[in-house]
């Protein structure tokens, strides 16, 4: 990997870092309880409890990817970041610039 690829994949890295905390900041405030005493309809609260549990998933995932992310970011310039953990080959950079986080080649992640 050359070190124009290993910066690009970095302000990549760093821009979806960016979108991932706000959508987590988005995500929490999404999944706050819902207060007994607020008068909506039987209908409207059980749909408000419905998304609140789609959001609270969403947010489970958005903080793992946020952990992938950093990970990634703090190898970044490690000799091994881009090389496959399984097999050992490279990871091709458009595979990379999709999805930074990845540690794995397409054939090893399926």
């Amino acid at each position: 990997m050359t070190v124009e690829q290993r910066e690009e994949i970095k302000a990549i890295i760093l821009e979806q870092i960016t979108k991932t905390e706000e959508a987590i900041t988005q995500y929490e405030d999404m999944s706050q309880p819902i207060a007994p005493e607020n008068s909506i309809g039987r209908v409207s609260r059980m749909d408000a409890i419905n998304n609140k549990s789609v959001a609270e998933a969403a947010l489970r995932q958005a903080k793992r990817k946020l952990k992938k992310l950093q990970l990634a970011l703090s190898k970044i310039d490690d000799p091994k970041f881009g090389i496959c953990v399984r097999c050992k080959k490279d990871i091709p950079p458009k595979r990379l610039i999709l999805m930074p986080e990845s540690q794995y080649c397409v054939n090893c992640a399926s």
